[in-house]
């Protein structure tokens, strides 16, 4: 009987090809319009999803330590990416080519499961957050992003956190302040 492999196992059998880098706070790791060319893991740190809208910064994510980050057109349809990644903070990364990655996933089904797996836990918080920009208030919104994620307000930089609010820096001081 074939045992399924630990998650730590497979993600040690992941990272064994990538390279390690540290990177500064503003480094885009994906670019908008751009293919991207690397798949990257992040160890340490914070990075943010971000796209312009006429020459505005909306921000649509924040991923911290234990994420996969790459352009998903990139990776699964060969097509320029349609949002920027960031670093907000030094980070540590661990990085490999996008084709790697793809050969990777089509020579290790455990790998492409475990992968598929986080993909469908990241679509499931894409579509709360969706769902949550149409029906719930700037109030509500923020206060489930306290109860989701408080390490956003020690880490991230306030006028990031009313970008992915969907608000102003004045709106978000307003309901913080009445918290």
């Amino acid at each position: 009987m074939s045992m399924m492999p630990s998650n730590e196992n497979i993600l040690a059998e992941i990272l064994g090809n990538f390279e390690r880098e540290e990177l500064p706070p503003k480094t885009l790791l994906t670019e908008e319009g751009k293919m991207a060319r690397r798949f990257y893991y992040l160890e340490k740190g914070a990075v943010r999803g971000w796209l312009n809208n006429d020459g505005k910064e909306i921000t649509f994510q924040f991923l911290f330590e234990g994420n996969f980050i790459s352009s998903w057109e990139s990776l699964f349809h060969n097509s320029p990416s349609i949002y920027n990644i960031e670093t907000i903070e030094p980070c540590t990364v661990y990085s490999t080519s996008i084709e790697e990655f793809r050969q990777t996933m089509e020579h290790n089904p455990d790998i492409k499961e475990f992968y598929y797996s986080y993909l469908q836990e990241r679509l499931l918080k894409y579509q709360k957050l969706f769902i949550s920009r149409i029906k719930d208030s700037a109030e509500e919104r923020y206060a489930e992003l306290i109860k989701q994620s408080p390490e956003i307000f020690r880490r991230i930089p306030q006028y990031y956190i009313a970008s992915y609010l969907g608000i102003t820096s004045v709106s978000l001081s307003r309901i913080r302040g009445k918290k």
